[in-house]
């Protein structure tokens, strides 16, 4: 690969990460809006690191379940 196929791969994967970024930012703002339904409020101190709490919960749990299928997928795939 040469220099061209090094720039192209660099701006493919900040582009994947910009895209990663907005689609993040995104869900950011319907969480904060869910939990300003369910909790009333996230002006207070309390509330933001409850949020905080909860948001870091839930993307565990969803990187957990992503790499399990990332793993069956790629055991499918040596099948």
């Amino acid at each position: 690969m040469g220099f061209y196929g090094e720039v192209l791969d660099k701006v493919s994967d900040l582009i994947t990460a910009a895209f990663g970024l907005v689609a993040a930012l995104a869900w950011n703002g319907a969480i904060q809006a869910l939990f300003v339904q369910v909790f009333g409020t996230t002006e207070n101190l309390a509330a933001q690191f409850t949020y905080a709490i909860v948001v870091t919960i839930l993307a565990v749990l969803a990187t957990i379940w992503i790499a399990r299928m990332a793993a069956r997928a790629e055991t499918e795939k040596k099948e």
